[in-house]
């Protein structure tokens, strides 16, 4: 188990690029921490939840700023409680700066997940759970790929099992941190 003191991971990346298993495992690798699935905060509107697709407007990406504000304050809640937190969502495209904006203590680390469109369509199609509705796997990573700011550690996961994939995590964590705080 680590000790090396308190931080914030956020682990992102399209539906189905791992980053539930690899969230979960890494966050077992912290003596105290905390896996964070940003999505709870999604579901917790009973009433009007606006589902993000392809061209949201105004009042679909409203409410994923408010799932993102929900989660950063959580995170930075448990971080400053003596909990490393490993936030776990679909952070892409322009909101990805939102999301670092949000977040107020540092280090925050932030793990891109980025795995082929072939391996992330066979991982979507062997699970349970279906993420994408009025999305695909070409569009939303596209929008990863083209319209995410390069900030981070960026992996392609696609020939490692998400045991490797916490390992490289873990061996260059100094790449993906962020030092300053948010203003």
């Amino acid at each position: 188990m680590l000790e090396e003191g308190q931080r914030i991971f956020l682990i992102t990346g399209i539906m189905a690029s791992g980053k539930s298993t690899v969230a979960q495992l890494l966050s077992e690798r912290f003596d105290k921490s905390v896996h964070l699935r940003g999505d709870v905060f999604r579901r917790m509107i009973i009433n009007n939840r606006k589902e993000v697709q392809p061209n949201a407007g105004k009042d679909e990406l409203e409410q994923l700023r408010l799932r993102y504000r929900l989660a950063a304050q959580a995170a930075d809640t448990y971080v400053q409680a003596g909990f490393t937190v490993i936030v776990q969502d679909v952070v892409i495209g322009p909101m990805l700066n939102d999301f670092i904006s949000f977040i107020q203590n540092r280090p925050l680390h932030v793990v891109v997940l980025c795995p082929n469109t072939t391996v992330v369509t066979e991982r979507e199609s062997a699970r349970s759970k279906k993420g994408y509705g009025a999305w695909t796997v070409t569009g939303l990573d596209n929008v990863l790929r083209n319209e995410t700011p390069p900030i981070g550690l960026w992996l392609d996961s696609s020939e490692w099992t998400a045991e490797q994939t916490v390992t490289e995590i873990l061996k260059r964590s100094q790449e993906a941190a962020l030092q300053e705080t948010a203003d």
